[in-house]
């Protein structure tokens, strides 16, 4: 059985959708070729019969796991079973360059974010550079929203904060809960005159009065153990999108999400959480 080419380069959205497709068709090929009714494959890897028949036909991803203990039963050789958990791996991952969103235009990101809270009943932000847009007055979006880095694209300011604006009103849909867990250094961090900082700040803490939103702002002075590398969103736990300067990464695998989960109830055990945190938050905006 042939691995697709195309599975060790760059991918785009249309490529991912194809790299999907030749999983499926792999999979159900190899099963075929054993012999193996797909009643037969799913008592030997322990799934049951409607998964191998979803995997089988496009409608479900398989994780990186599910994919490995279908090759196993199927008795493939290691070397052709390495390629295909790296063809896997791609499947479950997808990347898109801020130079792409800024050609359908940062508004319509905005959008599509709110699409995916929309999708979601449990959306947790780990945002240790910045607070999220979830959580940012017009004029704090306007100011990060502006391209100051050589090479950043063009964007139109005025309408992604708009966007971004509407989808906050997610954040008072009580059938949803939201959990931000920031630091001390993003809400200070100097983005903005100090009336806009200090309008933020205490933005943030009428937030965390809300029954459904939970804030955590990790004090400079906690003990930690662990750098926050990155910035990403948890979206229930079928996937975690992580933010890059050059774009965005969604990864699907379950490993992955669970991982991300645990590094952010990591920073959250050493944070201050909702009215010590709003305390602490209209302490640091009263210092602006």
């Amino acid at each position: 059985m042939n691995v697709p080419s195309h599975s060790r380069t760059m991918f785009d959205p249309e490529r991912q959708q194809r790299e999907r497709r030749d999983l499926a068709d792999a999979l159900r090929d190899m099963r075929r070729a054993a012999g193996l009714s797909g009643e037969r494959l799913a008592a030997r890897c322990a799934m049951s019969q409607s998964k191998i028949s979803r995997i089988e036909r496009g409608k479900i991803l398989p994780s990186v796991t599910d994919v490995e203990r279908i090759l196993s039963a199927l008795g493939v050789d290691p070397k052709e079973t390495q390629q295909f958990l790296d063809l896997a791996r791609t499947a479950n991952v997808h990347y898109r360059s801020i130079r792409a969103l800024a050609e359908i235009g940062l508004w319509r990101g905005q959008n599509e974010l709110s699409a995916l809270v929309a999708s979601s009943t449990q959306v947790r932000y780990f945002c240790p550079a910045a607070p999220s847009g979830m959580m940012q007055t017009p004029e704090y979006a306007a100011a990060i929203l502006t391209p100051t880095v050589r090479g950043r694209p063009a964007r139109n300011v005025e309408r992604a904060v708009e966007a971004r604006i509407e989808r906050q009103t997610a954040l008072y849909d009580a059938s949803r809960s939201f959990t931000f867990v920031t630091t001390e250094q993003a809400v200070r961090w100097n983005q903005a005159p100090a009336e806009v900082m200090a309008a933020q700040a205490r933005h943030m803490a009428d937030l965390a009065e809300l029954p459904n939103v939970t804030i955590a702002v990790v004090p400079n002075d906690a003990q930690m153990n662990a750098v926050p590398l990155s910035s990403f969103v948890v979206y229930d736990e079928r996937f975690v999108m992580c933010e890059l300067f050059s774009g965005s990464v969604i990864l699907r695998d379950p490993q992955e999400v669970a991982y991300h989960v645990n590094v952010l109830e990591h920073f959250q055990e050493r944070a201050r959480v909702n009215q010590e945190a709003a305390t602490f938050l209209r302490q640091m905006a009263n210092e602006s």
